[in-house]
């Protein structure tokens, strides 16, 4: 199948060209015609799958003809849950809509709201936000959604995770009745699936990828070690294997600056990324380690989502997630776009249940490793899959 087939503006056809994008995956596949032609979707897909350009393309395809938007109305609103994922999610929106003449802005809190301010007394045919942003707005009476045609909430999963259901319900309640309607989630739990239901009731259902699946492309390996000798087990692979790259990820932003210590006090210099950092940091950080620049970045789960770097070499479960799922969204990170890419995993004794429960979520036993030099005190049992507890009625 091809673009073509989808009967886009020109345009739009040459920007795709443009980013070397060949033909529609999966979900572009059932989510452009569905969109296109006005339904409601919820959509089921994990991270890697163009989900991103699953609605941006129908969205510049919707707008491509308007001319003048009032100042201060938006036509569509995607709201998304962080930051750096609202500024991937635009810079798709701004290569994709590169030959047209669609009015577009980012909404995100953390930097001066004056010159986003400016940017909507012009009045804006596509709005990437981030919903506190967006309410600030339009308390500030700054925005006004009566023109607005279009709603596409992506990463559902996560927005909810982090709290963001009420100010979702603010966002919805000061919309019009009559729109089109995107709910995007990478994985489906029962607070998402209620979301959906009332938002969009009648949505059509496009699923992507069994459950649990994981991609090939990516090698995941796990080693078990005791809590105090992981810092010294990973300086031991960077510099033993010559890891010129990795994304780390760590369990909290004080854990992240505590790691950099450790690392540094052994000559490895690595940048941190969390909430606790400002924006412009933020960027800075993201923006050199996509160009190499910076080729270790220990990180928090904000990272999970919000980075997009077709060619990452590896992910580093520093500390293993509290939610299973979000262990699929790290990983996700490596062996995107048919690069392949490499996911290691530390596990002390108490990380056992949230190893086995990753284990389960992926459906694969992950192969353990011994380090050498590293013999571990506290080991964990042997995983299986098939274990059926004595207890359970047979």
């Amino acid at each position: 199948m091809s673009f073509a087939e989808f009967g886009l503006d020109q345009a739009i056809s040459k920007a795709l060209a443009d980013c070397r994008h060949t033909s529609p995956t999966a979900i572009q596949q059932k989510c452009i015609p569905a969109m296109l032609t006005g339904d409601n979707v919820f959509v089921s897909a994990p991270t890697g799958t163009g989900k991103t350009a699953s609605y941006v393309i129908p969205l510049l395809q919707k707008y491509r003809h308007v001319a003048k938007v009032r100042g201060k109305r938006v036509r569509s609103l995607i709201l998304v849950p962080t930051r750096e994922l609202a500024e991937q999610v635009f810079k798709s929106v701004q290569l994709l809509g590169a030959h047209l003449d669609v009015s577009a802005c980012l909404l995100i809190g953390g930097v001066d709201s004056e010159p986003q301010k400016r940017e909507l007394i012009e009045g804006q045919c596509i709005v990437v936000a981030t919903p506190g942003r967006i309410l600030d707005l339009v308390h500030q009476r700054a925005l006004y959604f009566e023109e607005l045609t279009t709603l596409v909430i992506d990463e559902a999963d996560r927005m909810l995770d982090m709290g963001f259901y009420k100010a979702i319900m603010d966002i919805i309640e000061r919309l019009p009745m009559q729109r089109q309607n995107g709910l995007f989630s990478a994985t489906l739990n029962e607070s998402v699936r209620d979301l959906a239901s009332f938002i969009i009731p009648n949505a059509k259902r496009i699923d992507i990828a069994p459950k649990g699946a994981s991609k090939p492309a990516i090698e995941q390996w796990a080693t078990v070690i005791d809590k105090d000798k992981k810092s010294a087990l990973l300086a031991h692979l960077i510099t033993t294997f010559e890891w010129q790259q990795a994304l780390i990820f760590v369990g909290t932003k004080h854990g992240v600056a505590k790691l950099a210590d450790q690392l540094g006090k052994r000559g490895i210099n690595a940048e941190t990324l969390h909430s606790g950092r400002s924006q412009a940091s933020r960027n800075r950080v993201i923006e050199q380690f996509k160009s190499e620049q910076t080729g270790l970045l220990i990180a928090t789960d904000i990272a999970s989502r919000g980075i997009d770097i077709a060619k990452l070499s590896r992910v580093v479960n520093y500390d293993l997630p509290d939610d299973v799922d979000e262990y699929i969204h790290r990983i996700g990170r490596t062996g995107r776009a048919n690069a392949s890419g490499e996911a290691v995993t530390f596990v002390s004794r108490d990380d056992a249940k949230r190893f086995f429960a990753a284990e389960r979520r992926i459906g694969q036993i992950i192969e353990r490793r011994v380090i050498d030099g590293f013999v571990v005190s506290k080991d964990i049992p042997p995983s299986n899959l098939n274990y059926l507890s004595k207890h359970r009625k047979k």
